[in-house]
């Protein structure tokens, strides 16, 4: 009996894990705007959906690394749905970061005037049958800082 249930479990096994899952790929950050108290970074996740049907996005966590340290981290709720049936779908990443913590990272800065960075992106989907499924995600890079004659 007890061989009859663990075959059982890894038919079921099996087969979850060969369900097609969505494909997600993300872009280089890049600098969107600036305001007085802070700067806002930007990235895009796009995903592919293998389904016939929307699915869903639970959530976007995301976090954004320099020099070692964490600059920014938090969480997207309820960013929208994934298209059907292969269409791409784009979900923005935006990443509020401010001043003060740009002026820690000045060494990294002040050398080549970009910032190296590393960000983590984690997309909850919501599959059914399967339940939630986390798509972990990242991407290294330099960041080119606007200059003065960019702004003005």
């Amino acid at each position: 009996m007890a061989s009859l249930i663990d075959k059982a479990k890894e038919f079921v096994a099996d087969k979850i894990a060969n369900i097609p899952k969505p494909e997600a790929a993300l872009t280089d950050v890049s600098v969107k705007s600036f305001n007085r108290s802070s700067a806002t970074f930007h990235s895009e996740v796009t995903v592919t959906n293998p389904y016939s049907k929307a699915l869903p996005v639970c959530e976007i966590s995301y976090t954004l690394k320099s020099a070692g340290r964490v600059v920014v981290s938090g969480t997207i709720p309820d960013p929208g749905w994934i298209k059907a049936a292969g269409e791409v779908t784009k979900l923005e990443v935006p990443l509020k970061v401010p001043y003060d913590f740009l002026i820690s990272l000045l060494k990294d800065i002040g050398l080549d005037w970009d910032i190296d960075y590393e960000l983590e992106v984690g997309l909850t989907i919501d599959l059914p049958i399967v339940g939630n499924l986390t798509l972990p995600l990242s991407t290294k890079g330099e960041m080119k800082l606007p200059t003065l004659s960019d702004i003005f």
